[in-house]
């Protein structure tokens, strides 16, 4: 039978070894860096050489992390160590056009479109349509002394103490600068794809998103993450997100990439008073992902809503650690993250409340469900609550299961094989996550994604089925 288990070595790839070790194989990419350096020195302003100095520095000293560290104690990154570290400092001179990126836009969006070719931006494939409310368009050109990137960028994602996010702000070249007027609302969504075409393996790129909604702004913004190759490749993205007092920002990630890739991410919002955040983050791509959410309230009367689906198969690992900080009184926060396991893939979810001493009138809601398709499929879920004050409503909760024997034998007695009929209630444990989009056009076409991979693994599903 599937289980809940603590920990449990594995191989991931012929790249990594029977005992994990320390890993801290950064020669090569403080090498790379220093010649980086030289390079960009002349190009970028001395606040962004400074921060990237800074970000080599603490690199440098946290290494990469091991299953050592408690935080990643579940997740073995060493095939990503391992792998030779080819960063993309220039734009691509491969010829996309329209119709190659067009199986990775959604029908019937009239928004902006940003798309950036193995993390640089391309103008040819962009499409900004709207631009009343907005500040939009690359980060590398928004480097000027004394403008909004400089106000926000590297201040508010950690890279102290997260080796991936330090690696980041040291390498990153552009990204996604996305500024929301004050007062604007801008009723379509913005699209931010990414998309990897380089086949060299070790191919690396390190976005890095800045988006602000500035006070009683409103938007909805997509950020995806694609691929044109299967050759093994490195995604490390950083996304700052900074949400005004009153204003209203819907953010959906949505990593899509390919089963031989490696993806980490960090999105970090920090928000003021009265304002809200909702966050969709969807992940079925990469041999491994790992994927940090986290919010700071700085303001009272804020609300953070933060959804999660992941679908792992094969000898995928998918790794969701997230944070909300209750710095400030009157806030709440609500956390609901679905997890479909199936063939060897293995999930974790670690979701940490933090309430400070003088965060009274906290609301925190935090639910982990996963559902194991197979026996070989495993997940570690830790929730985690610090409360330091004490009014407060701060409940959590976990599952692990498989599929409902009596659900399978109702709609089995209607007629619906057993193949079908599995698939049906996973697709409809996906949807009560993907049914919290609000962009009908996202929502649909994600939901028919989900339905389709799932159909390829409905034989898999059955064969389990008949062996419980």
């Amino acid at each position: 039978m599937p289980k809940q288990r603590l920990f449990t070595r594995r191989k991931f790839s012929d790249m990594i070894t029977a005992t994990p070790s320390p890993v801290k194989e950064t020669n090569p990419h403080l090498a790379s860096f220093e010649q980086f350096e030289r390079n960009e020195a002349v190009q970028n302003p001395a606040w962004i050489q400074s921060i990237r100095k800074a970000g080599i520095s603490h690199f440098a000293e946290l290494g990469f992390p091991t299953t050592e560290h408690e935080e990643w104690r579940f997740t073995n990154i060493t095939p990503i160590a391992r792998l030779p570290f080819h960063p993309i400092l220039s734009p691509s001179r491969t010829a996309l056009t329209a119709k190659d990126i067009a199986p990775f836009t959604f029908d019937h969006l009239k928004g902006n479109l940003l798309v950036f070719i193995n993390g640089h931006f391309s103008q040819q494939l962009s499409s900004l349509t709207q631009k009343e409310g907005l500040q939009i368009g690359s980060l590398a050109s928004e480097l000027t002394p004394g403008g909004m990137a400089e106000q926000h960028l590297a201040r508010h994602a950690k890279y102290d103490e997260n080796a991936f996010a330090a690696l980041n702000t040291a390498f990153f070249q552009d990204g996604a600068y996305l500024i929301i007027s004050k007062g604007a609302v801008i009723r379509d969504p913005i699209h931010l794809l990414f998309v990897q075409t380089s086949s060299q393996t070790g191919a690396t790129v390190h976005p890095r998103n800045l988006i602000v909604a500035e006070r009683d702004s409103r938007a909805v913004v997509i950020e995806d993450y694609v691929s044109l190759v299967a050759t093994p490749y490195f995604t490390n993205v950083v996304t700052e997100i900074y949400v005004s007092e009153g204003a209203q920002l819907e953010h959906c990630k949505i990593q899509a990439e390919s089963q031989n890739a490696f993806h980490t991410a960090t999105v970090q919002a920090v928000q003021e008073r009265n304002s809200r955040w909702i966050s969709h983050s969807i992940s079925h791509g990469a041999a491994i992902a790992r994927h940090n959410v986290q919010t700071l309230f700085t303001g009272e009367g804020s609300d953070a809503i933060l959804n999660g689906l992941y679908i792992g198969s094969n000898k995928q690992l998918v790794d969701y650690h997230t944070v909300v900080d209750h710095a400030k009184p009157h806030c709440s926060s609500h956390e609901y993250y679905h997890g479909i396991l199936d063939g060897e893939s293995h999930g974790v979810f670690n979701g940490k409340i933090f309430v400070r001493k003088h965060a009274q009138k906290t609301d925190a809601k935090q639910t982990s469900r996963n559902l194991l398709l197979s026996d070989a499929a495993t997940i570690d879920t830790k929730p985690q609550l610090e409360i330091f004050a004490d009014d407060v409503k701060c409940t959590h909760g976990a599952t692990v299961g498989q599929l409902n024997d009596e659900a399978i034998f109702y709609l089995r007695s209607r007629g619906i094989s057993l193949r079908l009929a599995r698939q049906m209630l996973v697709h409809a444990f996906a949807s009560e996550i993907l049914d919290r989009m609000s962009v009908e056009a996202v929502r649909r076409e994600l939901d028919e994604h989900i339905y389709d991979r799932l159909e390829e693994h409905a034989d898999a599903l059955a064969t389990a089925g008949q062996r419980n």
